[in-house]
């Protein structure tokens, strides 16, 4: 079979230009107010406008056309948009695309049960931490990441898990474009320091996020990894200090090894331990 066959039956020849050519503009900004809306969690008109530094009318144009789609609804008493069901059922295909999350559930839920903490899942996506799914805790004080929700790498349990399997040039790629941003006094934000922590991370088979996103909480994370030994995926356990004290770190770390070895095991990968 022949190379313009291939090209054929997903991308036409020019497929990897990225110039202009290949790029409708406007769909690309109205994807941006899409995107923005969901950032927010709702926003009105004029404060979706200036966000996006945009006129209103333009806006407005952008809303109305996703609403006829149901990508977005209007809320009439508070004069506010929101993102639609349709957002949410064309996301979903995007988590069936893979077993890793219906594997993952019953895994994440004896996680849960097994520590009193809230389990997470999460992958890499575009040098962040996407959340793909949570069981929460039954407890009155939680961490929460709904699915969708974005994260950066060095300041998660699961982003430094992952990182810390990455080889040298994309660990250094990642964190050079997340800038190490500051997000509490204990964020680790000097390249060398991360880069230490990250050694210290795989030698040991977890990740530890002391406080490091959040005051007050605490984060144990591992990663999942697939059929070539690619870690792909972390899997998590998150709660306030009060409860994941010192003495407690090694017995759920414990918990979070063997969850994240299991799912690695159910969906076919090849568990690559500490080291």
């Amino acid at each position: 079979m022949d190379q313009d066959v291939k090209r054929g039956r997903g991308r036409p020849r020019a497929w990897d230009d990225k110039g202009d050519q290949n790029t409708i503009k406007s769909l690309d900004r109205a994807l941006e107010v899409l995107v923005k809306l969901g950032e927010l969690q709702g926003a009105t008109l004029s404060e979706l406008a200036s966000a996006l530094d945009q006129s209103p009318a333009t806006v407005y144009r952008v809303l109305t056309t996703f609403q006829g789609r149901g990508f977005v609804d209007f809320d009439e008493i508070g004069q506010t948009w929101n993102i639609g069901p349709a957002a949410f059922m064309t996301g979903s295909h995007f988590l069936r695309r893979t077993s890793l999350v219906e594997r993952a559930r019953p895994i994440m839920r004896h996680l849960m049960e097994a520590t009193g903490e809230t389990a997470n899942l999460g992958i890499e996506r575009g040098g962040k931490v996407l959340f793909l799914g949570q069981v929460e805790t039954h407890a009155t004080i939680r961490a929460f990441f709904p699915p969708g929700t974005e994260g950066a790498m060095h300041s998660s349990g699961i982003g430094k898990a992952l990182l810390s399997r990455m080889d040298d040039a994309r660990q250094r790629q990642v964190l050079a474009a997340s800038k190490l941003e500051k997000f509490t006094p204990h964020t680790l934000t000097d390249p060398e320091t991360m880069i230490a922590d990250l050694r210290e991370t795989r030698a040991r088979g977890y990740a530890f996020d002391g406080e490091e996103r959040n005051i007050g909480m605490r984060c144990i994370a591992a990663p999942v990894f697939n059929v070539y030994g690619e870690a792909v995926a972390g899997i998590s356990v998150s709660g306030p200090t009060s409860r994941i004290t010192d003495d407690r770190i090694q017995v759920l770390a414990e918990e979070v090894i063997d969850a994240a070895e299991r799912l690695t095991r159910a969906t076919g990968g090849n568990y690559r331990p500490a080291g």
